[in-house]
């Protein structure tokens, strides 16, 4: 769960781009550089960008999958996950919205504008059927609902405005800006949206078309002196591929790929399992809320400890408590008891949940750290997006696989007592959504006999501790060490 994973994986794609907050004062002194008046407002407008774009973010990520548990299998929510993928492949059309513009709008209102139209547009159109879509009609709705999320997804990943909107002293901010401003509208998407009130729509509409008004009538964008690389579709993509057939950077993703194959399950699943066993989704979205700050606090003492020439070490490391925990939630899970659930549990959850989220927030610092260390500061921009698509495509990718793999392995059959009725359930499986319909008119209810949650545990583990210690240890161990010139291509 988390966008702590979302957007921290977003605020990296821009760090690269941003030079230091301070000045030289001529005696060879640095100095910081004071944020004008101007810059406080264009951060305040960057946070509200970005908060805009995690509200449907968090929706297809989080809030999304819990509402759809309660009414469908989990192949039909692997389905719905698809609509979280355009978010990971956003490089992909990247190089178009830095390229086609409208001079007179500006090279990233020319995006911002429409893009924050259409979505205040679709929260409205949900305001009035939302509910619809996810009550009964759930199931007949699926694709329709993941064909909406896509789009919404697409559209919060089609923007982007730091590089120009803050003063180039100050641009280090930016990412602080980006977390900020997408954290928050997660967190407000998994708490306010469960309700899945047509007011909740309405207000995101009003709050997108209001910052529409303000982009069009009142800020302005700074002029770009852009170079005709810098606007060429062509070159950018000519970089990217430069990029990606260096053999170092080829290692490194093909570990971006494969290192969150060993907690898959847990990542996709262990939430969705504890509300199935009892655990209320009001209860998750508290925990959810007390372990932001946890995970804020953590990040920046981390941050500190994975300073130096091998910021990689302590992301080696963190893969062993990662996957302990992976298998500590499943044993959890297996023990958890039934219904009202205890203050003393519930406390145990949120405990349990910040120490395995230290280890991703660990993961994703040290990481980064080593980004901003091998990027080729020449194209510092493009080189950056092409390693964070791939992280954020291992996260991602693993996700349909898994939930699948739930009701694959997953086996249910209808009890049913009156003698009359029983002969109709009999043979009938309760894991997808058609079994249990039919279950429930023959007045029966679904036992589970084996739940494949488990069997996908034990399979990611294991897979994920072969390839942990076949491949990704050792890779990671030379790739750190090598000089800075085997991350550079020739321009």
């Amino acid at each position: 769960m988390g966008l702590l994973a979302g957007a921290e994986h977003a605020s990296e794609e821009e760090r690269d781009d941003s030079s230091e907050e301070s000045l030289d004062d001529g005696n060879g002194k640095m100095i910081k550089a004071p944020l004008t008046r101007e810059d406080k407002k264009a951060m305040t407008l960057l946070i509200v960008l970005y908060l805009i774009q995690g509200v449907p973010l968090g929706m297809a990520l989080d809030t999304l999958p819990f509402l759809l548990r309660e009414r469908l299998s989990y192949s039909k929510i692997a389905i719905f996950t698809l609509s979280s993928y355009p978010y990971s492949v956003k490089l992909l059309w990247s190089p178009i919205v830095d390229s086609w513009f409208f001079p007179s709008l500006g090279r990233r209102r020319s995006w911002i504008i429409p893009m924050q139209t259409i979505l205040g547009s679709l929260m409205f159109w949900m305001s009035f059927n939302a509910q619809a879509y996810m009550t009964m009609f759930a199931v007949d709705h699926i694709y329709a609902l993941t064909l909406l999320f896509t789009l919404l997804v697409v559209i919060a990943a089609t923007q982007g405005w730091s590089l120009t909107l803050l003063s180039r002293e100050n641009l280090s901010y930016a990412s602080m800006c980006q977390t900020v401003g997408l954290t928050t509208g997660w967190l407000m998407s998994f708490t306010v949206f469960l309700a899945l009130n047509s007011e909740d729509f309405r207000f995101w509409s009003i709050v997108c078309f209001g910052v529409t008004l303000w982009l069009i009538f009142v800020q302005k964008e700074r002029k770009e002196d852009l170079s005709k690389d810098e606007t060429s579709i062509i070159a950018v993509y000519k970089s990217i591929w430069s990029v990606s057939k260096l053999k170092s950077v080829r290692s490194f993703l093909i570990i971006h790929l494969t290192a969150k194959i060993g907690f898959a399950a847990h990542d996709a699943a262990t939430s969705l399992k504890m509300v199935e066993k009892g655990l209320r989704k009001e209860d998750f979205a508290m925990a959810a809320l007390l372990d932001f700050p946890i995970q804020v606090v953590g990040g920046y003492f981390i941050a500190r400890w994975s300073r130096g020439d091998r910021p990689l070490r302590p992301w080696i490391w963190a893969n062993w408590p990662r996957i302990t925990f992976t298998f500590l939630a499943a044993v959890i899970l297996w023990f958890f008891p039934p219904p009202p659930i205890t203050a003393g549990f519930f406390a145990f959850i949120i405990l349990f949940r910040s120490l395995g989220e230290m280890t991703s927030t660990t993961q994703f610092v040290c990481i980064g750290a080593f980004h901003a260390r091998v990027s080729d500061p020449v194209i510092g921009g493009t080189y950056i997006t092409l390693l964070n698509t791939f992280i954020n495509l291992g996260h991602t990718w693993p996700k349909f696989f898994v939930l699948r793999a739930i009701d694959l392995f997953t086996i249910a059959t209808c009890e049913v007592d009156d003698a009359s009725n029983s002969l109709a359930a009999k043979g009938v499986e309760c894991v997808s959504e058609q079994g249990k319909t039919q279950c429930s008119a023959a007045g029966g209810t679904c036992a589970m006999e084996r739940d494949g949650y488990y069997i996908t545990t034990a399979i990611c583990i294991s897979v994920g501790l072969v390839v942990l210690v076949a491949y990704i240890v050792p890779t990671a161990r030379k790739l750190q060490v090598l000089p800075l010139t085997k991350w550079r291509i020739a321009i």
